[in-house]
C-alpha cells in the first residue's frame, strides 16, 4: 500500500503540520499524564481507523514502559480491569469527542463530569485539545491511506 500522495514530503502540507505539531507540543507538556496521553491517541485512532497512528502511538507507549496486556485491551477498556478510573474517564471522554458526529447531544454531561472528577481545568483543556488534535491527525493520515507499520519510537522527533 501506498499513500495517495507524499503529504509529509509537501512544502504546503508542512505548513499545515508545524500548526498541529506546535498544539501537540502545547499538550504533551502540559501536566495531563503521559500514560494517559498515549490511551486517548491510541483509542481515537482505533476509532478512526487511522493505522499509521494506531502503530506510531502503540509502539511509542510499549517505548515508554507501557505493558502489551494494556495496549491489547484499550480497544474494550470497559470490560478490562487494568485501567484506572481516571483512564477510564478519559477514554470515555475521547471516545465520545471522536464520535461526536455519531451522538446529537456530543459529548454527555455525565462524561464531562466524570472526566472533571480526574483532571483539573489545566489537564481538562489539554484532554479536549489532544482529542482534537489527534483526530486532525487521523483524518489527514487516513484521507491519504498513510500506510502503517514502519514506524519507529522518535522518528518524528
Amino acid at each position: 500500500m501506498e499513500s495517495r500522495l507524499n503529504y509529509f514530503g509537501h512544502p504546503l502540507a508542512g505548513k499545515v503540520l508545524k500548526h498541529i505539531n506546535s498544539a501537540s507540543k502545547v499538550v504533551s507538556d502540559s501536566t495531563l499524564p503521559a500514560v494517559i496521553q498515549e490511551l486517548v491517541k491510541i483509542r481515537a485512532s482505533q476509532i478512526n481507523g487511522c493505522g499509521f497512528c494506531t502503530d506510531m502511538h502503540t509502539k511509542d507507549a510499549v517505548h515508554a514502559g507501557e505493558s502489551a496486556q494494556r495496549l491489547h485491551l484499550v480497544a474494550a477498556w470497559r470490560e478490562a480491569k487494568v485501567f484506572t478510573e481516571a483512564e477510564r474517564a478519559a477514554l470515555e471522554l475521547a471516545e465520545q469527542g471522536t464520535r461526536i458526529a455519531d451522538a446529537a447531544g456530543g459529548v454527555t454531561d455525565e462524561a464531562w463530569t466524570n472526566a472533571a472528577k480526574h483532571f483539573d481545568e489545566d489537564q481538562l483543556i489539554a484532554l479536549i485539545s489532544l482529542i482534537a488534535v489527534i483526530n486532525a491527525y487521523n483524518r489527514i493520515n487516513v484521507i491519504n491511506q498513510q500506510p502503517a507499520g514502519d514506524y519507529q519510537p522518535g522518528q518524528f522527533g
